[in-house]
């Protein structure tokens, strides 16, 4: 939110309010070892603000809409590794009843095991069709919510969701059927929204917060509800998260995102999830942190998740600030790379691990991505064409990223989401880099709400396939599924268990998950 959509949210007037102990419709949590960050909201607004007990402590929320519907509670100075009972009450009476939710180990304490749910493109509101067919194009709100309580059973200790966490393609992106616009734009979009947001005005406190909300209320609120109060939460955001697909055709360029893309992507942060909690090996000054609109130190789009001594894992949006420059383009700032540099180096955790919001080692023939692969027309994979207006210098940020990571003396792993399917590979060659003496992981994480017209080899006429000059052993081939990867930091080793699920299978399947491929990697260096 900028400084004049804050003035707007100050100044606004509360709408019409409900009754003391309107339903609580959503609540996800943040953690470090030393602080919580809440992002909650109500089915119907409420005017006093309420309060989070955090033990003996009361919190009062802070408002972060015009309406008194949404609400953020900010709690320093916790201790770590430790659970609190929560509790949110609105005028003297609890909404909610207690639950326990725990801050992270020390970074400096000794931790032996830690255990991490991660997955991509959960986003999508249900109530989209395909063309004429009528068709359903994402999973439906109950059915990702039954692989997420599937997820929950394995009782992860923190939880990643890496980008698409939004699908409102306003301009760019590629409609559902013949001649159609983009999905945000489609008339049953613009009937739910009442109208089009006006790119003229700020997002909060103006008709563009109802038409935001619209949009966007099915696809997190509604979708996680109070699943993951008592987990941890870690949200990236990819190129949908800005409203729009990534795309460079001859009409125009969708990124780096324009003011409004940008309004967009932080008002749905700002709102629904929380940002990243900082931390003391994170500059605070990188892109996008230390905002004067957001609580003290908090990074919108650069995070850490650090597990006391077992695991640090770099998060990065790959979208908000690439730059179209040739050779020196980059999809993260200069100052960005030197730190995830800096971590693979000076980290004292048994296992880095890089989380970019765009996958490794794998294509589609889309724009924005590491590489320069694009379907010619006999739809193969490959650069014997040219990717329209693709920039040199992303594959070169990517090339050193990777030798980086060989050359630490651990397990180089980067998981990854944004394309729609499961996967694993060891890449032993990038190009000119011979990669062998410790080659680099790539997982791709699983989706959560993509359907049938939604696979890559559906929407883009080919499946995930190795990118040209990538040498990977493929112990998974990427599988367009529906899923998710559980993964276990145990001392030295690193175990992946994943697993599946796809439109068309039982419903039952989905309460009797049980993963279908399973890896352990083990620290040799």
């Amino acid at each position: 939110m900028t400084r004049r959509e804050f003035a707007w949210t100050a100044a606004a007037p509360l709408a019409a309010q409900s009754q003391p102990g309107a339903g609580v419709r959503h609540i996800l949590p943040g953690a470090s070892h030393e602080r919580f960050l809440l992002k909650m909201s109500f089915h119907q607004a409420v005017q006093q603000a309420p309060v989070l007990r955090v033990g003996s402590r009361k919190v009062t929320g802070v408002r972060t809409d015009s309406a008194g519907q949404f609400w953020m509670f900010d709690v320093p100075g916790l201790e770590p590794a430790t659970p609190y009972s929560l509790q949110i009450v609105a005028r003297g009476k609890a909404v909610t009843e207690p639950w326990t939710l725990r801050t992270m180990p020390a970074p400096d304490s000794r931790v032996e095991r830690f255990r991490l749910l991660i997955y991509t493109c959960a986003g999508g509101h249900d109530a989209m069709r395909r063309g004429e067919t009528n068709d359903p194009y994402w999973v439906s709100i109950p059915l990702r919510r039954k692989i997420f309580a599937a997820a929950l059973k394995e009782k992860p200790d923190a939880a990643v969701a890496i980008g698409d966490n939004v699908y409102w393609d306003l301009r760019f992106g590629r409609g559902v059927g013949a001649n159609r616009p983009p999905m945000g734009a489609q008339p049953w979009a613009r009937a739910l929204m009442g109208g089009d947001f006006d790119r003229d005005i700020p997002v909060i406190g103006t008709p563009n917060e109802a038409k935001l909300k619209a949009a966007v209320d099915r696809q997190i609120a509604d979708l996680y509800g109070t699943l993951f109060q008592s987990v941890p939460m870690h949200f990236i955001q990819d190129d949908h998260d800005y409203f729009e697909n990534d795309e460079a055709v001859a009409q125009g360029i969708s990124f780096p995102p324009d003011d409004f893309m940008m309004r967009l992507a932080r008002a749905t942060q700002h709102l629904y999830f929380p940002e990243h909690l900082p931390h003391p090996s994170r500059p605070v000054g990188l892109p996008g942190a230390s905002a004067g609109d957001r609580a003290a130190g908090l990074s919108e789009c650069y995070g850490t998740l650090r597990w006391g001594s077992a695991a640090e894992l770099l998060l990065y949006d790959c979208r908000r600030y690439q730059t179209l420059r040739g050779p020196h383009a980059r999809l993260v700032p200069e100052n960005v790379e030197a730190w995830l540099a800096r971590r693979m180096k000076e980290s004292d955790a048994r296992h880095v691990v890089h989380v970019p919001s765009m996958p490794v080692a794998w294509s589609a023939g889309k724009w924005g991505e590491w590489y320069a692969d694009v379907l010619d027309n006999q739809g193969r994979l490959g650069v014997a064409n040219t990717k329209y207006f693709w920039q040199e210098g992303w594959r070169l940020q990517h090339d050193r990223l990777l030798a980086a990571a060989s050359g630490m003396a651990r397990i180089p792993v980067f998981m990854s989401g944004d394309l729609h399917a499961l996967a694993h590979g060891a890449i032993e060659r990038n190009g000119k880099h011979d990669l062998r003496r410790n080659p680099v992981h790539s997982v791709l994480t699983g989706p959560v709400s993509t359907g049938p017209w939604g696979w890559p080899s559906s929407a883009r006429g080919t499946p995930p396939l190795l990118a040209t000059g990538m040498e990977v052993k493929e112990s998974l081939k990427p599988l367009e599924q529906n899923g998710f990867t559980i993964v276990d930091f145990v001392g030295d080793r690193i175990e992946f268990r994943q697993f599946k699920w796809k439109m068309g299978e039982a419903e039952a399947n989905l309460d009797q998950m049980q993963p279908f491929h399973e890896f352990r990697l083990e620290r040799k260096v």
